[in-house]
This record gives structure tokens, sequence and C-alpha cells, in this order.
């Protein structure tokens, strides 16, 4: 696991600077703080700073193949490596290192560019052919691993695994992205292949970018592909063979990802996703198993207890940490750390509980990408919900009425449920599932945007006009009703926004986060599956939790869903309310020209007063003020 970063230039009229290299590695000093590592021939320029995983001597980056034609910086983890070594061995290829790096280097000697899909793994690497005078980068099949890149103005190519790496280029400008900025309000995420910034990019999940004398080419090389093809009835022998086969995908994927040199562990929630990665670890024979949970003093926030039960199962060397308000300290830290405005509350645990677990361990293995694969999440239900014959009765009737009573103090209740039901509706049933992912409605946008910013936008625009999202609408067309819906939240929510989550804040204390349950394999098997079989009425993630059953305790798998999220609504009155206030303040809004200050202050005062629960919009407000202090 490392941070890569680079330069490549259209002609050979300027020298690459070594300091300018080391400056961009620096930014990048957590992802890697065991080494760093530069080579610059010609036109271009690689940097790395490593996170010593596999071969600890041997493994320094960049390296090359034998006669130092071919050069890459990688970033991540090829899990199949081994058996990639030995068959490149068989073929006649020598290594000098032990790394799943230099089986990449080799694997691109023998099959050319098809090589990426012999790798099974997290990453995101920049290969460099002498020979054809041209860059190669790749970023993995699901997005696990970040890569962001530039083309200036000369047709420099700058690159880097955080945006802070490309940013330090003297060439790049920092302007910002309205569009990028609508859409982060919108969604609390900004959407692949844009930035924050005008005209730097993310290379999106399974594409490659072919970089050779300062043109640039992006293609795709791997696609979810699914269809309908699943018959309407499925007997139980079949249904049982296909629980037997996840189960064996499963383990198998837990299992390459036990492959380390450094002690490693797992996050536990006591959910099922965490559940099944320890239970796996611990059938695989994982030796110490050390677990590590967080938990917080308001008890509808708590987890605990079913975290417990999981660690004294399989008795694993179990840590806990509360997380109180005091750590909010961390605000302007972790913003720093994501780059781009990112509203995502969980940031928080997700930093605390890797900075635990980094005190035991180097390697984590973690249950992220369940709620995706398997239809975990709570609007799935409501998408279904909204297609019955009463719904649009209901559309017409409650809204109003539910506008009229405050939210409940509680995390969820059935009261705040059907309130963010509701406000569902005030989005277009275009836009599927999407609409209760969304924490900015058309209306609110008129009255939050200034002229200024809705001029940038030419005029307010609803989700549906986001490109990013178009060509996914089209794609779902072939699916089944939830499949569509597990397929856009697998190309947008998984990549762009949990899994930027879980990189950066891991990656912020130097710890490596594998998630065997994105193993792609296990992602085209389960898309495969028909859709009744992971929603099944208004259970969620159903498949999953019958194959479970013989692995874990039917209090983890059948109990409701909470999340990995902190009360928010409550900090942002009490510990938060000092700092909400001071960035939201007239005189900074104004002077920003992005936001009307008046409606800020009516969701501020209703937010303190408990009449409504704006603490979403109001964080994501926070987190642009912040952030824009810091970048711009």
């Amino acid at each position: 696991m490392c941070g890569i970063c680079g330069i490549a230039i259209a002609e050979n009229k300027e020298h690459i600077s070594p300091s300018l290299l080391s400056s961009m590695c620096k930014t990048i000093a957590h992802r890697g703080p065991d080494d760093e590592g530069i080579f610059i021939e010609e036109n271009v320029g690689l940097g790395v700073r490593r996170l010593s995983i596999i071969d600890l001597e041997g493994g320094h980056q960049p390296l090359s193949n034998e006669d130092h034609s071919v050069w890459i910086a990688h970033n991540g983890e090829v899990y199949n490596f081994p058996a990639l070594r030995k068959e490149l061995i068989s073929r006649g290829h020598t290594f000098k290192t032990k790394t799943d790096t230099e089986t990449i280097v080799h694997c691109y000697e023998e099959w050319g560019k098809d090589f990426i899909q012999k790798l099974r793994g997290m990453f995101a690497f920049a290969l460099w052919d002498k020979q054809q005078n041209q860059l190669l980068l790749v970023r993995d099949r699901m997005g696990i691993k970040p890569l962001y890149y530039t083309l200036l103005e000369d047709r420099t190519l700058v690159f880097g695994s955080e945006l802070k790496a490309v940013l330090t280029h003297p060439g790049v400008k920092r302007s910002l992205e309205p569009q990028a900025l609508d859409y982060f309000l919108t969604l609390e995420y900004i959407p692949a292949p844009l930035s924050i910034f005008k005209n730097i990019f993310k290379l999106p999940a399974g594409c490659l970018l072919l970089y050779n004398k300062g043109k640039i080419q992006i293609k795709k090389y791997w696609e979810l592909e699914s269809s309908n093809s699943a018959p309407k009835k499925i007997s139980k022998k079949t249904l049982h063979s296909l629980m037997d086969e996840l189960y064996d995908l499963l383990k198998e994927s837990v299992k390459l990802r036990l492959i380390s040199d450094v002690p490693l562990g797992a996050f536990l929630s006591g959910g099922i996703d965490s559940s099944a990665i320890v239970g796996l670890m611990r059938e695989l024979g994982a030796s110490p198993l050390k677990t590590f949970s967080i938990g917080f003093e308001d008890a509808s926030y708590n987890e605990l207890n079913h975290a417990r039960r999981i660690a004294q199962k399989f008795q694993t060397e179990h840590e806990e940490f509360i997380l109180r308000p005091q750590a909010l300290d961390l605000t302007e830290k972790l913003i720093h750390h994501m780059d781009e405005p990112f509203g995502d509350f969980s940031i928080f645990p997700t930093y605390l509980i890797s900075k635990m677990a980094r005190s035991h361990v180097k390697v984590i293995l973690s249950g992220d990408g369940g709620d995706e694969l398997f239809a975990g999440y709570e609007h799935y239900q409501a998408q279904k919900l909204s297609q019955l014959p009463l719904s649009s009765l209901f559309q017409k009737t409650f809204p109003a009425v539910l506008k009229k009573f405050p939210p409940s103090a509680k995390k969820k209740g059935a009261w705040n449920k059907l309130r963010r039901y509701c406000q569902g509706f005030e989005h277009s049933p275009e836009l599927r599932h999407l609409r209760w992912m969304m924490f900015l409605s058309p209306e609110n946008k008129k009255s939050l945007y200034s002229e200024n910013l809705v001029q940038k936008l030419n005029g307010i625009k609803q989700i549906n006009d986001i490109a990013p999202f178009q060509e996914l609408f089209s794609n779902i067309n072939c699916l089944d009703a939830l499949n569509g819906e597990l397929y856009l939240d697998l190309k947008t929510y998984l990549v762009d926004n949990i899994l930027v989550k879980v990189d950066r804040m891991s990656m912020a204390t130097s710890l490596e986060t594998r998630v065997p349950l994105l193993d792609h394999k296990i992602v085209e098997f389960i898309s495969n599956l028909p859709g009744r079989l992971k929603l099944r009425h208004l259970t969620t993630k159903w498949i999953f939790k019958k194959t479970m059953e013989q692995l874990l305790p039917r209090q983890n798998i059948f109990r409701s869903k909470e999340g990995f999220s902190i009360p928010i609504k409550h900090w942002l009155r009490m510990e938060l309310k000092d700092l909400m206030l001071d960035y939201l303040n007239e005189r900074r809004i104004r002077e920003g020209g992005f936001f009307n200050f008046e409606f800020i202050k009516k969701m501020i005062d209703f937010h303190l007063q408990g009449r409504e629960n704006f603490s979403h919009q109001l964080w994501a407000l926070l987190v642009f003020e912040i952030w824009k202090e810091q970048y711009l």
C-alpha cells in the first residue's frame, strides 16, 4: 500500500525537477511513511511513498523489469500475485523481489494491455513503457484505490493518489468547479470523473488512461455485466447451491486478503458484514485475530454489545473506543485529509477506529460494500414501497402533514423514517432511489444559491441533469428493478462516498484497509442473482443472511441496521455550535458569494430550536466553508 504521484511531459524541452516530485511525495507521506522513491527518465517522473506490507526489505519503488524498459509506481495490493508469479517464472521471467508490484510489470511484458484482466485486487498504478514512449494509469475495477489527474495547457500530465499531490505542481490552477459544488451539496459527495477543481479529474473505476506525446485516451477495461436471464422460480436445491457458492467465494476472498508480512486485524461493528469477515477469518485460522470497535455515549448510536457478541464467539483480541464530542477537535484536520468537500459524518468514527487499530496492526479487513451488493439500505425499501398502488395517495397527503410536526430526538425511529421517506417525494421519480439519498431539494436550492452561483450553473439543475449519471441510467434498462438500484450505488455512492471515506481516513493513519466483499468475482456473482433474492419483501440482504446462518448468531444477522454514524444533529446544537456559527456567519457567507445568508440563518435557527433537522445541510455548508479556507 502506498501513495503515488508523477509528471509526464509532451516533449523533452524541459527537465522534470526531482525536488518537485519529492514535494509531491511529501504531501502524501501519511500514505507511505516507510520509504520514498523517485524515478526520472527523459519525459516522465514517478514518485512513491511506501507503506511496507509485502517483502518489507526488497520492495522499494518505483521498480522495473530486467532491462529497465518498464517502470511502475503502484498503490494497492494484487492478491493473486503468488499464482501469477509462478506462471510468469515458468514462462521465463526473472524476479528480483517478492512483491506483487514486480508481478504487475512482468504481467505487462507477457500479456500487453490485456494483463489488467489477470489482476485480482485493489490498485492504482502508473506504468511507464520506454520503448512505446507511453505512460499507462490504471485504477481497479471497483475504485477502491484513488487516482487524480490533470492535463496542463502545455499538455503536461500531472497525477497523484490525492489532490494534494496534484495541487503541488506550480502549473496547476486552483479554480472551483461550480457543478461539483452543486453535486456535493445535493449528494454530500462529488461523483467521478469530476473533482471540486476545474480541469482536475478522478480516473473512473475500472478504467485506464493512456498518455503519449501530450495526448490522453481513457478506456474502460471492465464493466459489471448483469442480465435478467435468471429463472422466475428458483428451487430449494438451486437456492442452496447458490448459497454454497456464495459462501465459498466469500471464504476464498477473505483467504486471499490474509496474505501479509505484517500484523493484521478486522473492524467489527457487530453487523452482518463485518461479523461475516471476522467469522471467516477465524474459520481460516487467522491468529492472533484482533478486532476493533467504536461506540458512543448516546445509547441510540451505540452498537458495542453486538460487536462484543461476535468477539466472544470467535475469541478475538478485542479493542473498543468510545467516541465523545471532544473528537470534533479533529474537524479541520479531517476535512484537510479529504481534499474535497465531503459530507459523510462518519469520517470521525472511521478515522478514530483506524487510529486505534494502527497502534496494533498495519493491515485491516473491513466489511464495506455489503449494503451496496446485497441491498442493505433503507432507500431500497423506500423505492420498493413507492411503487405500490397506494403510494400516489400517500405522496399527496402525508408530506404536507408531516412538515407541521418536528423530528424526533432519536437517531431514527418510525417517525423520523416516515419524515425522511416523505422528503424523497420532493424529487422526480425518474431519479429512482437516488431521491432518498439527496439532501437539497430543487426548491431549497432556489433559496440557498446566490444569483452568482445560479448563473455559473446556467440555472438551477436537478440531479437528473447530472452528466456522470446519464450513462448509468441507460445501462440499468436491462436489469430488474432492484438490481438497477444496486448498480447505481455500486457505480456512484460506493465508489465516490464509502470507499473515499475509508481510503482517506485509514490512510491518514497509515493503515491499509482491505475489503473482501468487493472482490470482483463476488461482485460479478452477486450482480447476476435476481433482485428478489437480495430484497425479499422488505427483508434486506436476504440471501446473505440465509447464507451466514451457518456461521453467525441470529441476533447479529437479523438485527435492525444502525449504520456507522454519529449524533451530529445533537453536536451541531451543542459542541459544534460555536464552530458552525463562526464559519456560517453573515460576513463569510456574503464575501464568499455562493449562498444567500438569509436561508442559512433560517436553517440554523430552526435546527437549534429543534423545529427541524438540518444537520445534513448545515454540516455540508460548514465543511465547504472550512475546505474553502484551507484550499482556496
